[in-house]
């Protein structure tokens, strides 16, 4: 039997709502203390280093990330580099982090900002949560959240530079924003890009940086976003918002926002994927000679009628009450509803004679019953004396 994987935000060290740059800062620290080059020979750290890898290859992308936080480890059985062969370095980009870890074992200088280049790219994702009930879960809902987001600055125009200036080519990277090097390492020898660290990857110098945005090129200000909730999403679920994330390079798109949704629990409810479970309590009389009920879903209130002789914990299913599927909104799981007996805590001096009559007459009903137990019915006539 294959080992069970661990929880990727567990083998980092990180929350679930862990920022990129979070994520980064966990990898490096575990990189650097595994990685096979400070721990020749240790068959250990190599797999610890391995599982931090896979990990971090997943959780630092957007696309991957999203998937593992809706379907976990299954998301990627036989593809995407994982499966029976195990994980593949080459599914991912470490360079920036090899740069930083090779730069601590050999005295080199390595960056640790993500490599942005000359070319246009898409800016950072965002992420954050919204609470909603068990009823918005089940049919969908629209929210406002309201956010810092950062825009173009509209002094410079993004440039960064003082209006009447403009950036210049870098003079180390040639405008290219990174510089490569080559480092022999336990993979074999490796070739690594780095932001260039005289102009942190842009491609550009800026001489007189904006007054408004200090050479940024953006500023934050807090917006309104709307987000559709769709019917059916689940506690820890998240909707992705195109381009409403942070703002891309050189003319790049703008990242997404990842909204995780947190449902708030039902004290009526409870959901087990698009299936739902509650309980009913029905009186003993109803119980025993059958009857009409109401059971509440989260639809309203139905009818449904109790067969004679229906015991205790009996189970009900109620087609198509329960939660909306995420797929098809007309396509719904059900409703399992447990039955069990009301006792009452108090009853009026007639209620208790009442009863007594029934136990009586019940007893009375048994006498001809050669199964029933004589001594069993003996000591309750003496209990009711």
């Amino acid at each position: 039997m294959a080992e069970q994987k661990r929880d990727y935000y567990e083998v980092l060290g990180v929350s679930k709502t862990a920022t990129e740059e979070e994520i980064k800062k966990a990898y490096r620290t575990l990189a650097k203390k595994y990685h096979p080059d400070a721990n020749p020979g240790d068959k250990e750290a190599e797999k610890k280093f391995k599982e931090a890898s896979e990990a971090y290859a997943v959780l630092s992308d957007s696309e991957k990330r999203s998937q593992y936080d809706q379907f976990g480890h299954a998301a990627f059985d036989g593809a995407n580099g994982f499966g029976a062969g195990g994980f593949d370095f080459n599914s991912a980009d470490f360079s920036d982090i090899f740069g930083d870890i090779f730069g601590d074992f050999f005295g080199g200088g390595g960056s640790r900002t993500r490599r942005s280049g000359s070319g246009p790219m898409k800016g950072a994702n965002l992420r954050t949560s919204v609470r909603i009930t068990f009823e918005e879960a089940c049919f969908g809902v629209e929210k406002e959240l309201t956010l810092n987001l950062k825009d173009p600055c509209p002094t410079c125009g993004g440039s960064g530079a003082k209006p009447g200036t403009s950036p210049q080519m870098c003079p180390k990277c040639g405008g290219k924003g990174q510089v490569v090097y080559t480092q022999q390492s336990f993979f074999g020898t490796v070739r690594n890009v780095q932001n260039c660290p005289d102009c942190g990857g842009s491609g550009k110098i800026i001489k007189e940086r904006c007054p408004n945005c200090g050479g940024s090129g953006y500023t934050s200000s807090r917006k309104t976003i709307k987000v559709s909730i769709p019917a059916g999403i689940d506690h820890g679920q998240s909707v992705r918002i195109r381009e409403k994330g942070e703002p891309g390079l050189n003319g790049g798109p703008r990242g997404d926002l990842l909204v995780e949704v947190l449902v708030e629990s039902n004290p009526n409810f409870e959901r087990q994927e698009y299936d739902i479970y509650s309980q009913v309590r029905v009186s003993y009389a109803v119980m025993t000679l059958g009857g009409e009920i109401v059971i509440d879903t989260i639809d309203g209130k139905v009818a449904y009628e109790v067969k004679p002789g229906t015991q205790t914990g009996t189970v009900v299913r109620l087609r198509g009450k329960g939660v909306p599927t995420l797929r098809n909104k007309d396509v719904r799981g059900d409703q399992y509803v447990t039955l069990i007996v009301d006792i009452p805590k108090k009853l009026s001096k007639e209620a208790k004679d009442a009863l007594k009559e029934f136990d009586a007459l019940h007893d009375h009903s048994l006498e001809g019953d050669a199964k029933a137990d004589k001594t069993t019915r003996s000591g309750r006539k003496k209990f009711w004396k």
